[in-house]
């Protein structure tokens, strides 16, 4: 029996079928290091990168020792943003769609709190949420962790970047004293700080199992470029926009995203590449929760060919596909780059990274360089080839109606694909959230799509839709 193979593992049969049906065959480095440790009840202290993993290492261990005849809340997730807490919860409910009747509530600021109470009051096995929103039903009363066997911190370093220290210790403080805790970070906490996740992690982990796995985003799947910029360029915005268009133009992406130090270069930058006839969006952190959830639908189901984001808005993002990343400048600070460039070459899959770099900022491409080991050389930039804008091959179409509609995937693909509808292989990804659902089409059979679910009734009845996208 191979020693990565999930069989050899203490897990129920259930979940090892369904591991099975999954297509999961081998562990990943973080889940066979952290796993048996884990399942024997141990705490864990995990550095590990977004896309290594991680969801499968703690979701396994938190699933294997429920006790499913209780409904009180066993296990907490705590992550930093909504996005990650959803998209947490769903891989947890794929991985125990074999077990019976396991309950997995996500608790997230930007939503509603009356659903969030009439779910709680029917019980809950695990619950995924940010630190905001599970301190605030603590607070009120509505959430019980009297119960609670495990305590997850999924991306315990953003979430102190956050400032989410506060509300952590105020949530840690109504766990009972002998639970579990697993904490992921994408940093390793150095022994002799005395602040910061290191100090953090002094309080909150009884003798843990260390596991360090190596980053995941390695110079064989990722090409990094640094690009020169003429010396004027350093305080000429319209030539670094320039640089950049030329950079989209030569490489192509299908899928990219655009690193921006402020959140007036976003706006900027996505409205400059607009207008030269690219599909772009802004995403940072003035959006509002619907808007933010509307961009990152798009952007993932390729209606949107590139993302123009901070840091702090593109913390917790998941995305597969993700084909270059482009920085307008070298970030702040040097450990964020080497997150911006993970963002890429994701899964084993290839991925380039290109930053532009003006004479200002020679020093810290230096001090990027010392501190990966690696000389980087400022490149001139390429010539273009294919002056073609960047256009997205999909469009969204927003239906107003969702699960609490019992509205599924299926019903959607089916209006739009049956007698005198469109392809199924026109149809591309198809989102139902609570009260709303998105669908990409083709963006040629855009029109067509939308009048037919504007024509058509969806079980029963009619539902309002909308084209969101360009």
């Amino acid at each position: 029996m191979s020693t990565t193979s999930f069989s050899r593992l203490a897990l129920p049969d259930a979940l090892l079928t369904n591991l099975d049906s999954l297509g999961y065959r081998a562990m990943t480095p973080v889940q066979a290091r952290a796993l048996p440790a884990a399942l024997e009840g141990r705490d864990v202290l995990a550095q590990a990168q977004t896309g290594s993993g991680k969801t499968a290492a703690f979701g396994l261990a938190l699933l294997a020792r429920l006790n499913l005849a209780s409904t009180r809340v066993q296990g907490l997730v705590l992550c930093p943003t909504r996005e990650l807490a959803e998209q947490v919860s769903e891989a947890l409910r794929g991985l125990a769609r074999q077990l019976a009747n396991v309950k997995v509530l996500t608790l997230c600021g930007g939503a509603p709190f009356g659903p969030q109470l009439a779910s709680l009051e029917h019980g809950a096995h695990i619950v995924v949420g940010t630190p905001g929103r599970v301190e605030d039903h603590l607070r009120k009363g509505t959430l019980d962790l009297g119960g609670l066997a495990a305590l997850v911190l999924d991306e315990a370093d953003r979430m102190l970047d956050m400032g989410f220290q506060a509300a952590i210790d105020d949530i840690v403080a109504q766990t009972p004293a002998r639970r579990q805790t697993l904490l992921f970070s994408a940093t390793y906490p150095a022994e002799a700080a005395e602040g910061g996740l290191a100090g953090f992690t002094r309080g909150l982990l009884r003798e843990p199992h260390i596991v360090r796995v190596a980053d995941a985003h390695s110079e064989a799947t990722i090409e990094q470029h640094f690009y020169s910029l003429r010396e004027r360029s350093a305080t000429d915005e319209a030539a670094r926009l320039a640089a950049l268009r030329r950079l989209l133009l030569h490489y192509r992406p299908e899928s990219g995203v655009v690193f921006c130090n402020t959140k007036r270069d976003t706006h900027a930058v996505a409205d400059d590449l607009n207008a030269a006839g690219m599909s772009a969006l802004a995403l940072n952190g003035d959006l509002e929760q619907k808007d933010r959830e509307r961009i990152l639908v798009m952007f993932a189901n390729r209606s949107v060919t590139l993302l123009v984001a901070t840091d702090v808005a593109a913390r917790g993002l998941d995305i597969d596909g993700v084909d270059a990343v482009f920085n307008l400048e070298i970030a702040r600070e040097l450990d964020v780059h080497t997150h911006r460039v993970g963002r890429t070459g994701r899964a084993g899959e290839s991925g380039v990274a290109c930053t532009l770099v003006s004479d200002k900022d020679r020093y810290r491409l230096l001090q990027l360089g010392e501190k990966l080991g690696v000389d980087y050389e400022p490149e001139p930039l390429p010539e273009i080839e294919d002056a073609r804008p960047l256009c997205a091959p999909m469009a969204t179409l927003q239906l107003g109606a969702g699960k609490k509609d019992k509205l599924r995937p299926g019903d959607i693909l089916g209006a739009l694909t049956g007698d005198g509808g469109i392809a199924g292989d026109q149809v591309g990804k198809i989102k139902v959230l609570a009260r709303s659902a998105y669908v990409a089409v083709a963006r040629g059979v855009a029109a067509q799509a939308l009048a037919r679910l504007e024509q058509d009734r969806i079980k029963g009845r009619n539902v309002r839709v909308r084209r969101v996208s360009r």
